[in-house]
């Protein structure tokens, strides 16, 4: 398969949540994912905002990159936040040549075998509600033609975000993001759970239960509270061979 073809298959995807009672979680995943394989990075992560302006992590490809993001939020440092803060594009960064802008960041970053980042708003129409930010092992740099990619997969998981119906009330939005929220804390319990029983990593548990979602077309929270109440387990959550 072509990138171009890849790319129209990546773009439908993310259109495709753009109905009522999607899933923004999966979406949030969806975004970190594509944006991995689209611009040839390591991990990714995602940071939102929630109704308060409080930022929390959403989502990432890895447990390093979501631990390195709540580190970022933590200590209040990175170009993640940056991005949030200013609404540009904060891309090709050599974390060695800015250690001393982001020296707790670098130390971290560097540490989980990390050394250039690249992060992108979500954004539109001048409302920034997160950032996406990407993680490389190599000093990576993206093109003109890579970084507008990238924004554009931003910007259309950001209108899925932010539909007209809750464009129109910011009590749905709020109501919207609160539930997100909600959810991934419901998520980060149920996969530390399968985790210890099964002996799996964080990694492969979260990836069984999104897969069981989809193939389901389940909610991951609602697989995620089956399995803190014990009603599913890893064996339930194995794909059916054949």
């Amino acid at each position: 398969m072509t990138r171009e073809q890849r790319l129209g298959r990546v773009f439908v995807e993310l259109a495709d949540t753009l109905v009522d009672d999607f899933d923004v979680i999966d979406l949030m995943h969806q975004l970190c994912d594509r944006s991995v394989e689209l611009l040839e990075a390591d991990a990714a992560g995602l940071i939102l905002a929630d109704q308060r302006g409080v930022l929390q992590v959403m989502a990432s490809t890895t447990e390093e990159a979501r631990l390195l993001e709540l580190f970022v939020l933590q200590n209040d440092e990175g170009p993640c936040l940056d991005c949030y803060t200013t609404g540009q594009q904060i891309t090709n960064v050599d974390l060695g040549e800015f250690s001393q802008r982001w020296p707790r960041f670098h130390a971290a970053a560097t540490a989980a075998g990390f050394h250039s980042t690249h992060a992108l708003p979500l954004r539109l129409r001048g409302r920034v509600i997160g950032a996406l930010n990407l993680f490389c092992a190599q000093r990576s740099t993206l093109t003109r033609e890579d970084i507008e990619l990238g924004q554009a997969l931003c910007d259309i998981a950001t209108v899925a975000l932010l539909q007209e119906r809750a464009i129109r009330s910011g009590e749905i939005l709020a109501e919207q993001l609160q539930s997100a929220l909600n959810s991934r804390i419901v998520i980060e319990q149920a996969k530390g759970i399968l985790a210890a029983s099964a002996g799996l990593s964080l990694n492969a548990a979260f990836g069984l239960m999104r897969a069981h979602a989809r193939s389901n077309h389940l909610h991951l929270s609602a697989v995620a509270a089956e399995v803190i109440a014990h009603t599913l387990t890893a064996t339930d959550l194995e794909p059916a061979n054949g």
